[in-house]
């Protein structure tokens, strides 16, 4: 999952300058289409989260205020012709006091359905209250390719463990419902991180091992090893999991996740996706519904 992140700080801290434009952070994901009968190519999924605090608050009724952010999103193709684009209007639930200190980011998430090829996503926040503010513009590089052989999609970091589901939503996929860790952080409280990610085009019959290694750059490394899994026949084959933060030490951190296959322990594939701890600053809350 690559994802960008004007501060992750700001996410957290109280703004002094409500007249700074409003903030993006901007993660995606990208997966091969469940569905390769219906939809070939791939299937990018867009995360996204605008802090609530640099919005202007309109009183709606005798103490009740109400922000909202505008954020219009699009995909644009290699040669500069547009594959996809939606308007999103994000609002924050109604406050009765605009000076209290929690005001959690909002989240959206999106999946769009693109054939394999290079594009750039495109993300741009205004204040609906207040568009004198300016706006803010993001941008990102995707590549949907299909794989040679076997290979996970992105790793997604979940804020919370991911739990059998049923029926069709964004926040469901694989069977699971999956609560997204915003910027891929940890803050004070936790003691996993949880990650769904999945493992196309294995050998038919063929168990895999999956081992996962967390480590930092001042040489901190944990592991751990998972059940074996079979593929799943005709898909992708899910795989959720955790590992305990333990001592791992505030900053940055890299997980990889590693398929081996069971039998000749020859490396299938590998995947890595960075994140962060903190122990002091609590995270922003993950959407886990439909805004």
């Amino acid at each position: 999952m690559r994802h960008f992140l004007l501060s992750l700080a700001t996410l957290l801290a109280p703004l002094a300058a409500q007249a700074a434009p409003p903030q993006l952070l901007l993660q995606t994901a990208t997966f091969r289409s469940l569905d390769q009968a219906q939809h070939k190519g791939g299937e990018v999924e867009i995360y996204v989260t605008v802090p609530v605090r640099p919005l202007t608050y309109r009183q709606r009724a005798p103490r009740s205020f109400q922000a909202a952010a505008v954020v219009d999103l699009s995909i644009v193709k290699a040669d500069g012709q547009p594959a996809w684009q939606e308007t999103v209007t994000l609002k924050p639930p109604v406050l009765t006091d605009t000076t209290v200190s929690i005001k959690n980011p909002l989240s959206f998430l999106k999946r769009v359905n693109l054939p394999d090829g290079t594009y750039t996503l495109r993300g741009k926040v205004r204040d609906q209250y207040k568009p004198a503010n300016g706006e803010t513009t993001v941008e990102l590089p995707l590549t949907v390719a299909a794989p040679a052989g076997p290979a996970f999609s992105d790793v997604i970091f979940l804020s919370r463990p991911a739990t059998k589901a049923d029926g069709q939503s964004n926040f469901n996929r694989g069977g699971y419902l999956l609560t997204r860790a915003p910027g891929n952080y940890y803050g004070r409280g936790a003691d996993n991180i949880f990650f769904y990610t999945e493992l196309s085009q294995l050998p038919a019959s063929r168990p895999v091992v999956l081992h996962y290694h967390v480590e930092n750059a001042e040489g901190f490394a944990a592991d751990a090893d998972a059940d074996p899994i079979s593929p799943t026949v005709g898909r992708p084959t899910t795989v959720v999991g955790q590992l305990p933060l333990g001592p791992l030490p505030a900053g940055p951190f890299t997980l990889t996740v590693t398929a081996r296959d069971a039998a000749t322990k020859k490396v299938l594939a590998t995947q890595s996706q960075q994140g962060t701890r903190s122990l002091t600053e609590y995270a922003p809350a993950g959407a886990a519904l439909p805004r």
